[in-house]
């Protein structure tokens, strides 16, 4: 009865101390060892930032309303069809011009005016025709042709605003009321405007197979003054058979680009797991490469300054010369080689210094970096994540994009005065088409017209479309940032339960991927939303200030650029500490569950008393990655090469009589770039992650049985640190 006492005793004491343990893992969100159902991060979680959850939902239900409204006054077929000068569609059904598709200039050679930059249309008469004219003919030719021949008027009629049964008009009364064309000349569709069938004949630029033409005013052009003008209509024009030409080099070698790109894929893959066994190596192949490529250049220093110090002359410096335009003149100077010799030896001494007093905390990163390698076998699911991203990605441009062209198409048509030289002071107000050469601007600048200019109105919602539109890329920045802060939050979550499992793998929970999104998404939605939207408002600050200076960028002074060049430097700074300081809060509230505040809080402080690990840590992993990166797009751009250029005709037979091989090497190049970005982000998740996971177990645990060391046996080797059950073994 006694010993059954004591056991009892025993018993009661311990289980006061493991509720005393239990409540001082509360207080800090520790998981604990002595809790044989702990399977990861903290599972109790309650909703955090509830209000901004709130109204992030109340902006997606905007974002939606908007997208509605913009879908019922918008009208994407303006943007699909070219418009006349009264802003009627060319081709449009249930239109008179439905057998129309065609836009035709009446005086094409006017599209050089400086209206062409600034209002985006060129100032002459716009018509809908149905096709192009094939033949040279002016209207001065038509007036003595079509009484021997009515078929050259009805020919030439069918490019006329109005339908006439001969022509009444003169010259000079058909220029001033803009009904039918002075000329035309042979022309071909393209981009659903009819542009002049350019061609060259022994070198010559000609049109319709003509160097020079009568203009239909009496003036004789030539083929480059009409080229000119219509390259100011669209800059397309000289890439056209560029165009086409890789349309068909993608055509042929599409299979291709899809290997190149697997290929990419598996390399990315392949590395990631090999960084297990290959990160310290990587690490120290490239440092000691350093080393030695800054001790050959302190040796060739040494000897180019021997060699000058033998040569006349050699007492001359940079203060005796002055200020040369010729940077070889100061290599010729051994004060110049005995000083890059100086900086040279400094820099080695710095790195050789860092390396042996980092050295624990280099080793500590590297071990990280095979740990990040060994969390991410044991979890390959997270690997599949960045696809999902990419959907949920895909998706949000796509909206914002949709809507964006619904409200840009909303409204009636608008027009305004056009000059042919941008020299009228009514240019750019608002006119009516019709009657428009009886009013009185007409009369003050001759040769102003009243063209399309774009969709408005004077309604409420046409009032606000330019509000409405910074609202569409106001919301598209904050999701944007939602969906990539809760893939952060919930490849942490994964990452974490990996960490917290004292039996690696026994202990990993069952699908901790899916778990730690679900939690993200049921817990934390108004986190998420919180941490985004900080950084969705620097970015519209920037986007902002990005565009004043655009159209500011002639009225600056030295002053304002010097400001404006502070700003800029300051938004870009301030967005990356938002973005590490978020990133490492989301991985505090995928583990703890509290909320953005308190998440941002707890990490900024950890990393306060961690800076030096930080930075050490930041520097490692961004040399693997990067390394990675370049490894896995240079391997594919090689072969890429060497197959679009057909130095593989042993090995392989690859795509043959490509126009431009560079097309679809470029393209695997950066394609293969994006996908090792892609998995090499998820690495950098899992890193940091880990690390965090790390600080928090250094500082939390001490090796007890009670609070036991969750790390892998080679950081605590590194850190010389056991637990318990380590040292009884």
């Amino acid at each position: 009865m006694q010993k059954l006492a004591i056991s009892k005793s025993q018993e009661t004491t311990r289980g006061d101390q493991r509720s005393d343990t239990r409540s001082e893992g509360d207080k800090y969100g520790t998981p604990r060892a002595h809790d044989p159902h702990f399977r990861g991060p903290v599972v109790n979680r309650s909703c955090t930032d509830v209000l901004c959850c709130m109204i992030f939902m109340l902006f997606i239900m905007a974002y939606i309303l908007l997208g509605l409204a913009a879908w019922v006054n918008g009208d994407p077929r303006r943007v699909a069809y070219p418009t006349d000068s009264q802003g009627y569609f060319c081709g449009q059904k249930g239109t008179p011009n439905e057998n129309k598709s065609i836009l035709f200039y009446f005086n094409m050679l006017t599209c050089t005016s400086p209206s062409v930059v600034v209002n985006l249309q060129c100032p002459t008469t716009q018509i809908c025709v149905s096709k192009c004219p094939e033949r040279f003919l002016t209207f001065m030719e038509i007036q003595f042709k079509y009484k021997n021949d009515s078929e050259y008027w009805t020919y030439y009629s069918q490019f006329c605003r109005t339908t006439f049964l001969k022509p009444v008009e003169t010259l000079s009364q058909v220029l001033l009321d803009n009904d039918c064309p002075s000329a035309i000349y042979p022309s071909k569709p393209f981009l659903q405007r009819c542009f002049p069938d350019f061609s060259t004949k022994n070198g010559t630029l000609t049109v319709g197979n003509k160097t020079v033409f009568d203009d239909g005013s009496g003036k004789t052009r030539n083929a480059a003054e009409l080229r000119k003008a219509a390259n100011g209509i669209n800059k397309a024009l000289d890439a056209r058979a560029i165009g086409v030409k890789v349309f068909e080099d993608y055509a042929t070698t599409w299979y291709w680009i899809l290997i190149g790109l697997t290929i990419a894929m598996f390399l990315s893959w392949m590395f990631v797991m090999l960084l297990r066994f290959t990160a310290g190596l990587l690490f120290w192949i490239f440092t000691f490469g350093v080393i030695g490529i800054i001790a050959y250049g302190i040796w060739r220093c040494y000897l180019e300054y021997s060699r000058l110090e033998e040569q006349p002359g050699s007492h001359l410096n940079a203060y005796t010369i002055g200020i040369q335009t010729d940077i070889s003149m100061y290599f010729r100077l051994k004060q110049t080689w005995f000083a890059l010799m100086i900086i040279l030896c400094l820099l080695e001494l710095f790195i050789i210094l860092m390396l042996i007093f980092l050295r624990t905390r280099i080793r500590i990163s590297i071990a990280l970096l095979k740990e990040g390698s060994k969390a991410i076998g044991y979890i390959p699911s997270t690997l599949i994540y960045p696809a999902l991203t990419f959907f949920f990605l895909s998706v949000c441009i796509s909206y914002w994009a949709v809507v964006a062209l619904y409200l840009a198409t909303s409204g009636a048509p608008i027009y305004k005065v056009i000059a042919p030289q941008g020299q009228c002071e009514h240019e750019n107000k608002t006119c009516d088409p019709v009657g428009f050469n009886a009013t009185e601007i007409a009369k003050a600048c001759p040769g102003a017209q009243c063209h399309f200019a774009f969709y408005g109105g004077k309604s409420l919602y046409h009032q606000y479309i330019t509000t409405f539109q910074l609202l569409n890329l106001f919301v598209f920045l904050w999701l944007i940032n939602f969906v990539i802060a809760l893939g952060q939050c919930a490849l942490a979550g994964a990452f974490a339960s990996y960490y917290w499992a004292l039996k690696k793998p026994d202990d990993i929970p069952p699908y901790p991927l899916f778990t730690a999104f679900g939690r993200a998404i049921r817990y934390h939605t108004g986190s998420l939303a919180f941490g985004s939207l900080i950084l969705a408002v620097i970015q519209m600050f920037r986007l902002i200030l990005e565009y004043l200076d655009k159209r500011l960028q002639k009225a600056q002074s030295n002053i304002s650029k010097f400001l404006k060049c502070c700003l800029r430097c300051c938004f870009w700074c301030l967005e990356k500490a938002v973005k590490f300081l978020n990133r490492n809060a989301y991985v505090m509230m995928a583990i703890y569950g509290k909320n953005f505040c308190k998440s941002a809080r707890d990490a900024f402080n950890l990393l306060m008393r961690n800076i030096l690990k930080i930075a050490v840590m930041d520097r490692v992993t961004d040399f693997v990655l990067i390394l990675g990166k370049i490894l896995v797009a240079g391997c594919i751009g090689v072969l890429a090469f060497l197959l679009f250029t057909e130095r593989l005709p042993v090995i392989i037979e690859g795509p043959t009589s490509l126009n431009y091989y560079w097309v679809p090497l470029l393209t695997v190049i950066v394609g293969s770039y994006i996908i090792a970005h892609g998995f090499f982000s998820v690495y950098a998740m899992c890193i940091e992650t880990i690390f965090i996971c790390f600080l928090e177990d250094l500082e939390r645990n001490d090796g007890s049985a009670e609070k036991p060391y969750y790390m892998s046996q080679s950081l605590m080797k590194i850190m010389n640190r056991r637990n318990v059950e380590t040292k009884k073994q």
